[in-house]
C-alpha cells in the first residue's frame, strides 16, 4: 500500500455528510463520486454511514426538545441570579443529543463548558449539572459514577484527559470508548494537537467531536484557521477524519456511531467535525452583536436543527401533532422542576473554603478559619 492510499484512507468527505436537507426533506448521503472522489476510498467509508434506527431517531427527537427546553430555563435563571453564567448551545442540539446517543452507558464522555444539555441527555441530575454554573467550587455529579468528566472550561484540555481514559480503558479491557467534545476554537491549542498525535500513536479508542460554531467568542473561523476544514487537521497525524452537517442529527448520529464502532473495535482514534452555529451569545455576558449580523443569525435560524428533524419525521409519518404536542408538555414539566429547584436556597458550609487546601492545615489556614467563625458567630449591629 502506496503512502498516498494510506493518507487517502484518512481524508474526510470533502462536502460534509448529510442525510436531511435544511427543509426537512429526506436528502441521502451522496455517494463519492457526487462529492468529488476520485479514488472511490471516500465511496467506501460513506457506505458505514447508515441512518440511524426510527425509534432512535423519535427518542432524540423527544431529547433535542426537552435539551432545547432546557437550555431556556438555564438563560432565564441566569436573569435572576440563581445562575452565575451559562453558555447557551441554542443551535446546536443536534451535536449535542446525537454526541450522547452514539455511546453506551459505559463509554466516558468528556464535555466543555457548553454542553450542558447533552450532560442532561445522557440522564444526569440538571440541578447537579448546573451547579458549577452555578458558582459552587463542586463538580456537581460524581464523575466516575456517570462516567462523565467534569465540564471543561480551560479550551483543550479535555481532549488530552480524555486520551489518557480510552487507555486507560483499553489497558483494563474494558471494552469502552472515550469521547471528548471541543469547538472550534479549542482546536488551536497546543492540548488538542498532543492529544491527536498521543491517540494516534497509541491507536486509542477515542473519539475527538467538533463542534464548529463558526465563532470562539468574538474569533471567526477564518481568523481560526486557514485549513479546509478543521476535520482534516487530524490526517497529518493519522487519525481517520470526517466532516459532517451538525444541524442534521440523522447524519450526525450516524457519523459518529460508525466513529465510536472504529474506535472500539480498535482502529484507532476518529475525528469528527459537525458545522453547526451558535444562536445565542456566547454567555450571558457577552454581546454578539459586535462581532456578527442578523442576516447571518437570522440564515442559521433557518437550518434550525430541531426543526429540520421535526419536519422529517413527520414527514416519514414517524411523529404525528399529538407526539409534538406530548413531547413539548414533558419539556415544560422538566422545565418547572428545574426551575423550582434551582429557586431554593443551596445550603453552604463556608468553612470549606479550608478543606482540601494542603493536607495538614498550615498555621496561617487555622488562623483564617478561627477569624472567620468568630466573624460569623459575631452579634449582628
Amino acid at each position: 500500500m502506496s503512502r498516498h492510499q494510506v493518507a487517502d484512507g484518512l481524508l474526510p468527505e470533502p462536502v460534509p455528510v448529510r442525510f436531511v436537507a435544511e427543509d426537512g426533506s429526506a436528502a441521502g448521503p451522496p455517494t463519492g463520486d457526487q462529492a468529488g472522489d476520485q479514488g472511490g476510498h471516500r465511496a467506501e467509508h460513506r457506505a458505514d454511514y447508515r441512518a440511524p434506527a426510527d425509534d432512535l431517531l423519535v427518542d432524540a427527537y423527544r431529547r433535542m426538545v426537552l435539551g432545547r427546553r432546557f437550555d431556556r430555563q438555564a438563560t432565564a435563571l441566569t436573569k435572576q441570579g440563581r445562575l452565575a453564567v451559562y453558555p447557551s448551545s441554542r443551535g446546536q442540539e443536534a451535536c449535542q443529543i446525537a454526541g450522547v446517543l452514539a455511546l453506551r452507558a459505559d463509554d466516558w464522555l468528556f464535555p466543555t463548558y457548553r454542553d450542558c444539555v447533552a450532560l442532561v441527555a445522557r440522564g444526569l441530575d440538571p440541578v447537579e449539572v448546573l451547579t458549577l454554573l452555578r458558582g459552587d467550587w463542586h463538580c456537581g455529579y460524581d464523575p466516575a459514577a456517570v462516567r462523565v468528566a467534569p465540564q471543561c472550561t480551560p479550551l483543550a484540555t479535555q481532549t488530552i484527559h480524555a486520551v489518557g481514559m480510552a487507555e486507560a480503558l483499553r489497558r483494563r479491557g474494558e471494552d469502552a470508548v472515550a469521547m471528548a467534545f471541543i469547538g472550534d476554537g479549542g482546536t488551536s491549542e497546543g492540548d488538542f494537537h498532543e492529544a491527536l498525535n498521543y491517540a494516534a500513536v497509541l491507536r486509542s479508542p477515542v473519539v475527538f467531536f467538533v463542534q464548529n460554531n463558526k465563532y470562539a467568542i468574538s474569533v471567526p473561523l477564518a481568523r481560526q484557521s486557514a485549513a479546509p476544514a478543521l476535520a482534516y487537521k487530524g490526517v497529518g497525524y493519522g487519525v481517520r477524519s470526517e466532516q459532517v452537517d451538525g444541524n442534521d442529527l440523522v447524519a450526525v448520529l450516524s457519523v459518529l456511531t460508525e466513529a465510536v464502532r472504529h474506535a472500539r473495535e480498535g482502529g484507532g482514534p476518529f475525528l469528527v467535525e459537525a458545522h453547526t452555529y451558535r444562536i445565542e451569545s456566547h454567555t450571558n455576558a457577552d454581546d454578539a452583536t459586535r462581532y456578527r449580523d442578523a442576516e447571518e443569525v437570522a440564515r442559521w435560524e433557518a437550518a434550525d436543527p430541531l426543526a429540520r428533524l421535526e419536519t422529517y419525521l413527520r414527514g416519514r409519518g414517524l411523529l404525528d401533532a399529538a407526539g409534538v404536542e406530548a413531547a413539548h408538555e414533558a419539556a415544560e414539566e422538566y422545565a418547572a422542576r428545574v426551575r423550582d429547584r434551582m429557586n431554593a436556597e443551596p445550603e453552604t458550609d463556608p468553612f470549606e473554603l479550608f478543606d482540601h487546601v494542603f493536607a495538614a492545615p498550615t498555621p496561617q489556614l487555622r488562623e483564617q478559619r478561627a477569624l472567620l467563625a468568630a466573624e460569623l458567630s459575631a452579634p449582628e449591629e
